[in-house]
């Protein structure tokens, strides 16, 4: 994300905006979030999507850089530094967002994506920057938000004019570990994973079943407005699902989850689940290039009760397809055929892509009765399009 043409120096901006207003700092202004407050999620339209979730970027350092109009000689000065540290804006390391707020930046073409590391939010509605106290009312605040990989604010600073501090923010960066020890050591993903859930048997009956019927390319679930709506998108996820159906089948799945895996979230996680969302066969194939990119799993109305998904896998005779959970670093978690990875639908997650063979999975979602109340409310708020994909 560059200003157009690209350039090691910053080019003089046109005419008609030499006199675009620079971001100012305003006392008592809603404050930006602290060192170790949650960085706010926001879904706004960049340069490449219409709706980035902007808490699927997580999983590396991130900049957010409030420039508001990159008219301005200030931004188009921090856009000229940070241009010229792709050692650091690569996508794994780190990614820098610019989020504009003036519309003749994305109709001149001034200001634009770049990948890797660049991206650009066209803010002109000011969702994010109230969000991150970088406007109050329609007035503008320069600022630089740095968040580490599970999204905690790590450091807020102040645009500034010389270089709109451009030079604090990469010096900080220079000074930051690799995102995989943010904590200052390796982690583990705050996951469960639990062999021995599914015996033998019951896994090939639940491929057999698959097999014998077929499975449909499945989607997954998006806030639209006031809508949660099923997608498609192949570049986002490709699995396919068959649904359980038969009531001694259901019956047969529920007991397990019920007696194997239900006792550990409430020993661990002090939660009591008493209701399970979906009877759902799935499979990821090499041949189609199976995988679910980065998401999590309760973040429309229509998936706001999820509490625990269970990833049991009925099978191990493939490649790839680990669960990760890229906030915590890129490990990859493979439970042995019948057993199961359990995590808060919270966490970012992510499928990798299966190289060889097929990956068959069984996936519900572990719910209690407050959160029932929450499903009931939101039902309204499906679109009608049958069984919810996720």
């Amino acid at each position: 994300m560059t200003p157009n043409p690209p350039s090691g120096h910053a080019p003089a901006a046109p005419d008609a905006d030499r006199h675009a207003p620079a971001p100012e700092v305003v006392p008592g202004a809603v404050r930006p979030p602290l060192p170790g407050e949650p960085a706010p999620f926001f879904t706004q339209r960049s340069a490449g999507n219409p709706r980035y979730c902007f808490d699927a970027a997580a999983g590396r350092w991130l900049v957010l850089c409030f420039l508001h109009s990159a008219a301005h000689p200030a931004a188009q000065a921090a856009l000229a530094a940070v241009q010229a540290r792709p050692d650091l804006f690569d996508d794994r390391f780190a990614a820098f967002f610019a989020v504009s707020t003036d519309p003749a930046d994305e109709e001149s073409g001034r200001l634009s994506q770049h990948l890797p590391g660049y991206r650009v939010f066209w803010d002109l509605d000011l969702l994010a920057s109230r969000l991150y106290g970088a406007a109050r009312g329609e007035r503008r605040l320069g600022l630089w938000v740095v968040i580490d990989p599970t999204m905690r604010v790590v450091e807020s600073l102040p645009f500034r004019a010389e270089d709109g501090g451009a030079g604090a923010v990469l010096a900080l960066l220079d000074r930051l570990p690799p995102p995989e020890r943010f904590a200052g050591m390796p982690l583990q993903a705050p996951v469960l994973v639990l062999p021995r859930v599914f015996e033998p048997a019951l896994c090939r009956r639940l491929i057999d079943l698959y097999e014998d019927q077929g499975g449909e390319l499945s989607g997954f679930m998006q806030q639209v407005g006031d809508r949660t709506v099923g997608v498609s998108d192949a570049r986002h996820k490709v699995r396919r699902d068959v649904h359980v159906t038969d009531p001694d089948l259901t019956a047969l799945l529920r007991e397990r989850i019920l007696r194997r895996v239900v006792p550990e979230i409430l020993k661990i996680h002090q939660f009591r689940a008493t209701r399970m969302e979906r009877y759902l066969v799935a499979c990821y194939d090499a041949a189609e290039g199976g995988h679910f990119a980065p998401h999590r799993d309760n973040t429309t109305a229509g998936t706001a009760h999820r509490r625990f998904a269970v990833s049991v896998n009925l099978n191990d005779d493939f490649e790839g397809g680990e669960v990760s959970f890229p906030e915590y670093g890129p490990r990859g978690f493979k439970a042995p055929a019948g057993g199961a990875v359990v995590f808060s639908c919270s966490l970012l997650h992510a499928v990798g892509r299966v190289t060889a063979g097929r990956r068959y999975a069984f996936l519900p979602f572990l719910y209690d009765e407050e959160a029932a109340q929450i499903r009931s409310r939101n039902a309204a708020a499906l679109a009608p399009a049958g069984r919810a994909p996720g």
